[in-house]
């Protein structure tokens, strides 16, 4: 029994090697805002959504076929909240059935705990299978039709009723039965639990059973440890077969419901960060997913998510058509909205390629080999080397898992240095990046960069630019416009330490750079 919501043709792989750039990509997109909204307190939600969300999938149709599944939960999101709490629970109840004992030591014991687990399991199956017979019919993705259709051809109301049957009588109280044959040497051979007979109702059925085989009964005496012992190893031999079949099928239906409760917790994460955007009145869109190395992008209304989760206002959106291109350079006014733009277009990359909704109204990319950040650091008072070799590090270290057809954001990057050190060593670092045809994003303050490579009128390269109004009025939009030569931070001086008041601005985040 498979799951199979995740993938078309195999389960959710939780195991599965999360990529080098896990910690950067938590950092500077502020992915942890994110799960947070999704799971809240709950550690395994956060862990499933957290890996869902990393490990992109690289092909259009598994995306698809996930949108196609999400929107399936959107539609019926209480019928999935209910199909994810029965597996919750049977996966939570699981654990306490004599969670203490040792599978090797007793045969009893294996025997035991499968029938309670099995018991468990088929009362479920019973309360999941009421709910796939009520509302299958509303669901329409392939995914969910797969489930319910396997759920109704493999668990119809006979064949659970034939197991709770078997598992009454491996509970009865009447003993067990066993047979066996003699062998070489007279010994016991073939060992096999049997069914206990139906009881005969009534005087006249006991006093005219003729047809049963004679019974010869030996009773041990209690004070006959040995006996007893020797009892209880010839019950363990004749329940030994049945008890490794039960394990084997308690750990299988198990294993059912705990794949139902992992790739549903993605989708039950989604869930949770469409109502808490949905209440803030934020748009939500499936994206449109474009081959690999095309060189897609556009989007319309795009605002960075986890801004939006942190602020009690709307995030100022943002529009862009960058069909084409291998490179976007975003320079203009110190707190403008440049950095939150960059993480708003790797969020989404990483939205849409995990099969999820994005955070615009519309949005378009190619898919990308891999998604790698480059954001300008905080001073570290233990670092054992300067900042400039800190960012060369992290740069040689991003190098080393690139591939074509990645893509690099870059935040400020080296401007550790002077402007015109600066300025080459980006130089450099970008023109090796698209003649490997990586696609890089870069937010920079360093003219001298932006400008020389705005003079070379590149056909493949969009230059973007944060709005400031006259008055020094911050829009928090980010427009196509040319580098220029100043970043205005003589607002910031005046607003600091001249105390002007700031001109009046629409409502945007007060964190924005």
């Amino acid at each position: 029994m498979k799951v199979l919501l995740m993938h078309r043709d195999r389960t959710f792989d939780t195991q599965r090697k999360m990529p080098p750039n896990e910690l950067a990509l938590m950092q500077d997109l502020e992915l942890g805002v994110l799960l947070s909204a999704m799971a809240g307190e709950d550690k395994f939600l956060q862990e499933v959504t957290r890996r869902a969300i990393l490990s992109g999938l690289a092909d259009i149709d598994e995306i698809l076929y996930r949108q196609s599944t999400l929107k399936d939960c959107l539609k019926n999101h209480r019928v999935v909240r209910d199909i994810y709490k029965v597996a919750e629970e049977t996966t939570a109840s699981e654990k306490g059935i004599w969670g203490w004992y040792n599978p090797y030591k007793s045969t009893d014991q294996i025997l035991g705990r499968s029938v309670k687990v099995l018991q468990l399991c088929v009362g479920k199956l019973n309360e999941l299978r009421g709910i796939v017979d009520q509302h299958s019919g509303e669901f329409e993705s392939e995914g969910f039709k797969a489930l319910f259709a396997m759920l109704k051809g493999e668990l119809s109301d006979e064949y659970l009723a034939s197991v709770q049957a078997l598992l009454n009588g491996l509970e009865s109280s009447d003993g067990t039965l066993i047979k066996a044959e003699l062998g070489q040497g007279n010994k016991g051979t073939n060992y096999a639990l049997c069914r206990q007979p139906e009881k005969k109702q009534g005087r006249m059925a006991r006093v005219f059973g003729t047809n049963e085989p004679r019974q010869f009964t030996y009773s041990l005496d209690t004070n006959d440890n040995t006996g007893t012992e020797m009892l209880s190893k010839l019950r363990d031999r004749g329940i030994n077969e049945v008890a490794n079949t039960l394990a084997q099928s308690s750990d299988h239906v198990l294993g059912f419901f705990t794949s139902l409760r992992t790739e549903l917790a993605f989708y039950v994460g989604c869930l949770n960060l469409q109502d808490l955007l949905t209440r803030k009145g934020e748009p939500t869109c499936f994206p449109t997913p474009r081959a690999r190395g095309g060189r897609a992008l556009s989007f319309e209304g795009l605002y960075d998510a986890a801004l939006a989760l942190k602020l009690n206002q709307r995030v100022v959106p943002n529009d862009l058509n960058a069909e084409g291109k291998d490179l976007v350079v975003i320079t203009g006014a110190n707190r403008g909205g440049k950095s939150t733009l960059l993480r708003s277009i790797g969020l989404a990359q990483l939205m849409m390629q995990c099969g999820a909704f994005v955070a615009a109204k519309s949005f378009a990319s190619d898919l990308s080999e891999g998604l790698f950040t480059h954001f300008k650091r905080e001073e570290d008072t233990t670092m054992r080397s300067g900042k400039l070799d800190e960012e060369l590090r992290r740069m040689s270290e991003i190098v080393d898992n690139l591939s074509s057809d990645s893509a690099v954001l870059f935040n400020e990057s080296f401007a550790a240095t002077n402007e015109r050190e600066g300025s080459e060593i980006s130089r450099q670092i970008v023109g090796a990046l698209l003649e490997r045809r990586v696609k890089v994003f870069f937010v920079t303050h360093q003219y001298e960069f932006a400008h020389s490579l705005y003079e070379r009128k590149m056909a493949n390269a969009v230059f973007l630019r944060a709005e400031r109004k006259t008055g020094g009025e911050r829009t928090f939009k980010v427009v196509e416009g040319e580098p220029l030569e100043t970043s205005y931070g003589e607002d910031l001086y005046d607003r600091i330490f001249l105390g002007a008041a700031p001109a009046p601005a629409p409502a945007a985040p007060a964190t924005t750079r």
